[in-house]
């Protein structure tokens, strides 16, 4: 999988390493995965990013993958938005990349979110696939919302709980996640992909992931929290699957109008895992927005 890219682990000033891959010459993309995957859910988008004449960056977020899964605290910073969104400034500027286009799907792209926010003068522009903001979500919770992203609130109980209960048959957890939330359409799902996903779901990074959305319900929203009314000035795009959730609970553009000065966006014809099940669809919707940023 992502035949031509480059393979490396690279350790960052503050002595976390990232497990980073790359290919392509031109503007740079930053592509960001969500749970429970890794850089490899891009591996369909990526190439034709590549072949679009975008030099292509994906990056396993700390915490999943190959990347350093590092102890967390009571507070859960080590795994906040901003400790994420710090390591993939610090990335690229180690890559030399001094400004760049971002695209996160699910937890990448709450990670985007917060780099967008914390880093304005480097992303060039940002797309955030299949989420509104995290506070926006958890504000906005009725029964739709907490019966089918259940993990929101299984995940953030008190260690080790989710962890024991994952841990007993980590492989059936992820798979039925993939089954679930992309609507019964398991032919989207390579089975090296899978394989991939289920490798890297180890005890670490079962609790790392786990301590990830912890801190999305308690640091995380401090830090949305002071931001509040501050809007997001470079472009934004917000992709979501029309059979997903997102789509059916939120208006999507909406919402993301209370967040960001320039808006745009459009429904792709999936569930959540745009990357997968509508690859060539989401790549030319990617494609489209950046050249137009340019």
């Amino acid at each position: 999988m992502l035949e031509g890219f480059s393979d490396e682990i690279i350790r960052l000033p503050s002595g976390i390493k990232l497990h980073v891959r790359k290919s392509g010459s031109g503007p740079v993309v930053l592509l960001l995965h969500g749970y429970p995957q890794t850089h490899i859910c891009w591996h369909k988008v990526a190439p034709l990013l590549v072949d679009a004449g975008y030099t292509v960056v994906l990056s396993d977020l700390r915490g999943y993958g190959d990347s350093d899964k590092p102890e967390s605290d009571d507070e859960h910073f080590p795994y906040s938005k901003r400790a994420m969104a710090k390591d993939q400034a610090d990335l690229m500027l180690v890559l030399g990349h001094k400004k760049f286009f971002v695209a996160g799907h699910d937890r990448g792209a709450r990670v985007a979110h917060r780099l967008a926010r914390d880093y304005p003068n480097i992303v060039a522009a940002v797309s955030f696939l299949d989420i509104v903001p995290t506070e926006h979500m958890y504000a906005q919770t009725e029964r739709t919302f907490a019966t089918s992203y259940y993990h929101w609130f299984f995940l953030i109980q008190p260690a080790p709980l989710p962890e024991r209960l994952i841990s007993s048959d980590p492989g059936y957890y992820l798979t039925t996640k993939l089954r679930s939330w992309g609507k019964g359409n398991d032919s989207a799902f390579e089975s090296e992909a899978v394989s991939e996903y289920i490798r890297c779901f180890d005890a670490a990074s079962i609790h790392a992931t786990c301590e990830d959305y912890r801190a999305a319900a308690t640091i995380d929203l401090q830090h949305d929290a002071h931001d509040q009314g501050t809007l997001l000035k470079m472009p934004v795009q917000a992709l979501w699957g029309e059979k997903g959730l997102v789509g059916r609970l939120y208006d999507v553009i909406g919402v993301w109008q209370d967040y960001a000065e320039h808006v745009e966006g459009e429904a792709m014809p999936c569930g959540h895992f745009l990357p997968e099940e509508a690859p060539a669809q989401t790549a030319k919707a990617l494609i489209k927005f950046f050249r137009n940023c340019a």
